[in-house]
């Protein structure tokens, strides 16, 4: 039979990162106009490694056709640091629906797990707790465990909701919301006040994806009017070859 050489990106090194780093280590694809940091690759949740670990060879890890597809699979995801798309890589914990940028994950503090060995390459969302652990002799062992925050989060809200709590919180947060809009309108506000309303309106999130939403309606919205205007250009270019005419 005819086997089918799968094509393989080609490792590389960043000349201006320091000798050794381990994020300076890229993958090109001459033939695709691809080029994609090694980390970036590891850490993608939906990426497998083409090729076992091979520490002589490290050029035939990766090749092109998974690679094409692990970002065509990122166009779909939105990154919960920076919001823009192509986020592959997906928090370990099941119940986070968290997807990042490798480097965006970093600057969120995730917690990075990697084991070359076994190939393990893996991310929690932040934070972990060191916790006293009791042994049979009495000892205290301290122990690193990861958690993600988000599972907390959830059960959290569930214990409100069951508490009949939820409504109220709901309340309280509408509240703080109009008393924001009215410092932002109001023209005697302090400069200190003004900037602390803005840092908070964009630090819980939310502010940031309803600007993002309205943004791609207004790209929709003109998209209409321009291809309005088209029509009507159109339409009146007829009725003054018709005036002429007449």
């Amino acid at each position: 039979g005819v086997f089918q050489i799968m094509a393989k990106m080609v490792r590389r090194t960043c000349a201006f990162c320091p000798e050794g780093e381990a994020v300076s280590v890229m993958y090109i694809a001459k033939e695709r106009n691809i080029a994609a940091h090694q980390h970036c690759l590891l850490f993608s949740s939906g990426f497998v490694e083409s090729e076992e670990y091979n520490p002589e060879n490290m050029d035939i890890r990766f090749d092109v056709a998974s690679v094409l597809k692990e970002l065509k699979r990122g166009k779909r995801l939105v990154c919960n640091f920076c919001r823009k798309k192509g986020a592959t890589v997906g928090c370990e914990e099941r119940a986070c629906r968290r997807s990042y940028h490798y480097f965006c994950a970093l600057c969120d503090d995730a917690a990075i797990e990697t084991d070359e060995v076994n190939g393990v390459y893996r991310y929690l969302t932040k934070y972990f707790l060191i916790i006293p652990v009791q042994l049979w002799s009495g000892s205290l062992l301290y122990k690193s465990v990861w958690f993600c925050v988000l599972t907390v989060r959830i059960d959290f809200l569930r214990k409100c909701k069951q508490a009949g709590l939820l409504d109220d919180i709901f309340e309280e947060m509408l509240d703080t919301l109009h008393l924001a809009q009215e410092k932002l309108m109001d023209d005697n506000t302090s400069e200190t006040e003004y900037e602390e309303t803005v840092m908070s309106l964009f630090d819980c999130g939310l502010f940031e994806n309803i600007l993002t939403n309205i943004h791609s309606g207004t790209e929709e919205k003109i998209q209409e009017l321009l291809e309005s205007r088209k029509r009507l250009d159109n339409k009146i270019e007829l009725l003054q070859d018709l005036k002429e005419v007449i």
